[in-house]
């Protein structure tokens, strides 16, 4: 469920319980709630550097080298290894807005694509 519905949704919910909820109030968010079969498996997923966390690609050997290449001054920083590891790249952009500019997060994102997806 995207996170704004998920918001809004436990908002308009706030200080009520299921058990006093109309039926159409639940059958409205039970759509929204439905996962996928467990019989199909999730695609696997390329890095993105909006999406991933820079942590899961500095673990990742072919992601890190892609990193150190393409931002070497970022890379070099201990705080970028240590506490920069919950931050996408996009988030760690307005810290460092000239060697993760957009032009070079594009760069980037076309490296990380090459990378075979990880399930």
């Amino acid at each position: 469920m995207p996170k704004k519905l998920f918001t809004t949704t436990l908002a308009s919910l706030a200080g009520t319980s299921f058990m006093t909820l109309p039926a159409t109030a639940i059958a409205q968010a039970a759509p929204a709630a439905q996962t996928a079969p467990a019989s199909r498996a999730a695609p696997a997923a390329h890095y993105s550097v909006t999406e991933t966390p820079a942590g899961k690609m500095i673990d990742d050997p072919a992601a890190a080298a892609i990193l150190q290449k393409l931002m070497p001054t970022v890379w070099a920083k201990e705080i970028f290894q240590s506490a920069g590891r919950g931050l996408t790249l996009k988030a760690i952009q307005q810290y460092e807005p000239d060697a993760l500019s957009d032009a070079n997060l594009a760069k980037i994102q076309t490296e990380l694509e090459k990378i075979p997806a990880k399930p």
